[in-house]
């Protein structure tokens, strides 16, 4: 290696390292993910330099107790998983417990998207109280794209980004798989 191709590799590993810490310095600071394109900007760097950053970013936390996440709305800083039970014994009121009616509805809405409601208290065998619908919609994690052509056109309900986000997921191709949900719709 001449002097001038390690001078090169030793520049572009010194601009990834410092790309990487202004990111980090952006995550911390975000109150959100941020997107690829917002890091650009924010940055003044092409896409390369970004992947590159973003390489050193995560073998630098790698060591530590937090780690990049992408998620389906761009990057985040989280604790890493292994501190979860920890985090949850300090902070109780974080966890939120989800009852098995709201789970049942989601996990229908998730899995056979675009659903209507008869369609989930067809699966479900007992009708969907507004309560739970109503839960849903709050948290963001459902919304109603369209309308089934049928007597009545009922709501077509969706899951949306806040929901992937919200359970660790970049894409619905991420879900398990269900074959018990997909034997009864």
């Amino acid at each position: 290696m001449s002097d001038l191709q390690l001078n090169d590799f030793q520049h572009k590993h010194q601009t990834a390292f410092n790309h990487s810490r202004m990111i980090e310095a952006v995550l911390h600071a975000s109150e959100s993910p941020v997107t690829d394109k917002q890091l650009r900007q924010y940055l003044q760097i092409s896409q390369n330099e970004l992947d590159r950053a973003l390489i050193v970013l995560q073998q630098r936390l790698s060591a530590g107790v937090l780690m990049l996440a992408k998620t389906v709305n761009g990057y985040r800083l989280q604790i890493v998983t292994e501190f979860s039970p920890l985090i949850q014994q300090i902070f109780p009121q974080r966890q939120e417990t989800l009852s098995q009616a709201l789970l049942e509805t989601l996990s229908i809405i998730a899995y056979k998207q675009p659903v209507t409601r008869a369609d989930i208290e067809q699966v479900r065998g007992v009708t969907v109280s507004s309560h739970i619908l109503r839960q849903l919609f709050d948290k963001g994690w459902i919304e109603e794209r369209g309308y089934k052509d049928t007597l009545g056109r009922p709501a077509l309900l969706h899951t949306t980004s806040v929901f992937l986000e919200a359970f660790g997921l970049t894409s619905l191709n991420e879900l398990p798989t269900m074959p018990d949900v997909a034997a009864m719709m």
